[in-house]
């Protein structure tokens, strides 16, 4: 059961956090590109949400924080595209093989407790002409910044949310079956342990 910082505070801290200008950038770049049926993984406060474009014809979110999820619901109601939101975790998906035409993963693999599973969940439901679209924070290519995330990051667990600082998005990716056909990587304003971006597009290998 959350305590009442995981039930209170958490969501606000993370929903603030994520909805800052760079982060906004970032989504617009991206999400806009999602097409066809679409699963969001961690799909969290549903800040994704008004990036969708015309070319999405239905959205699925999974997530199991509740605590955040409502907020998903009510900015669901704001969009035209229809929206399902399942208190599902990324590494069990209950859904079809081969279901979805578009994956989007944004700032969620860094949380998850078993990313390997849940990569390997997203391979199964994205049909195999389909793109998975990832915006992640990780580990610097600067090994300064990514000794100090190191040694930062079990303290960062704590206080946020099972985040991890040194995860890498793309290696997670590959390591799991996808071949990624467009990257681009860099640090957002903010302090750089936690700003390092690594963003693109993939596909089944």
């Amino acid at each position: 059961m959350p305590n009442l910082y995981d039930r209170y505070v958490l969501p606000k801290l993370i929903d603030a956090a994520c909805g800052q200008p760079p982060m906004t950038q970032l989504r617009g770049r991206y999400v806009s590109q999602a097409k066809g049926r679409v699963l969001e993984v961690g799909i969290g406060s549903g800040l994704n949400l008004a990036h969708y474009g015309a070319d999405v014809q239905h959205i699925t979110g999974i997530d199991p924080a509740a605590e955040l999820t409502a907020k998903a619901h009510q900015r669901a109601q704001k969009i035209a595209t229809p929206v399902d939101v399942l208190g599902l975790s990324g590494e069990s998906l209950d859904l079809d093989d081969n279901m979805f035409d578009t994956v989007v993963c944004t700032w969620t693999l860094c949380s998850i407790a078993n990313p390997y599973r849940a990569v390997q969940e997203m391979r199964r439901v994205l049909k195999p002409a389909g793109q998975l679209i990832f915006v992640e924070h990780g580990r610097s290519d600067d090994l300064t910044v990514s000794r100090w995330q190191r040694r930062i990051e079990p303290l960062w667990k704590v206080i946020a949310g099972g985040c991890h600082l040194t995860r890498r998005a793309d290696e997670l990716l590959s390591d799991g079956g996808f071949k990624i056909r467009q990257q681009a990587s860099g640090y957002v304003p903010g302090p750089k342990v936690a700003a390092f971006m690594i963003h693109g597009i993939a596909q089944i290998a």
